[in-house]
């Protein structure tokens, strides 16, 4: 997974400028973390990073214009997309649950502690995914009932291996990599290489997007 060299480059989206002076504020006193631009809708926000290399972006979901929903599905189609963090207000978030499934690689509630938000920054920017695997989870659980596994989706599974789509199932399940590993009686870097596998077969961009797909092929189902 790559990481950035340099200071991680951000883009704050939100129609409220208190909120986007609120995050600069507090990122700019970050020594390894710069804003490099503010939107204040999703049509901004790719205008601006059409012109403006970011690694991450902070993104309101509803916004007018353009909501975060949508500006993150069509920064997805972009070569070098930078990470997509959506903001909401509830965890059970309908929109949240889009935005994923648009791309984004996590989501942090509105109320989130400015610390926590910087940390979740780094992570995006070290290659990872900010939302734990359970949270996820909590949030597919809420909406799963709408997905419909589809042929393209069952051409993607055959390419896996029985123990990659193991690995997946496990994954979707909300499973750590060491607990995969204790599961499966395997090392832990073979569930990692098996993980690279799956992603670079499915090309996903990380655990959210294998979380997701779980879901939406049907690997993994809603639980209750």
């Amino acid at each position: 997974m790559s990481q950035v060299n340099g200071p991680i480059r951000v883009v704050v989206v939100d129609d409220q400028p208190l909120i986007r002076a609120g995050f600069a504020m507090v990122l700019g006193a970050q020594s390894d973390i710069t804003v490099v631009g503010e939107a204040e809708n999703g049509a901004d926000a790719l205008q601006l990073l059409a012109v403006t290399k970011a690694d991450v972006v902070i993104m309101d979901i509803r916004m007018p214009v353009m909501d975060g929903v949508e500006a993150t599905q069509r920064l997805s189609q972009l070569p070098d997309v930078p990470k997509v963090l959506v903001l909401t207000t509830f965890d059970t978030d309908e929109d949240a649950f889009a935005a994923l499934q648009a791309g984004a690689s996590g989501f942090l509630l509105k109320n989130t502690p400015s610390e926590e938000v910087v940390a979740a920054i780094r992570v995006l920017a070290a290659g990872e995914s900010v939302v734990a695997p359970r949270v996820t989870r909590k949030l597919l659980d809420r909406f799963a009932g709408k997905l419909a596994p589809s042929s393209r989706h069952a051409e993607q599974l055959d390419m896996l291996t029985k123990r990659e789509r193991d690995v997946l199932e496990l994954i979707a399940e909300g499973l750590s990599n060491s607990e995969i590993a204790a599961s499966l009686f395997i090392a832990e870097a073979t569930v990692k290489t098996h993980f690279g596998n799956i992603l670079t077969k499915l090309d996903l961009r990380d655990r959210v997007q294998a979380v997701i797909f779980a879901y939406d092929s049907g690997i993994a189902r809603a639980s209750g």
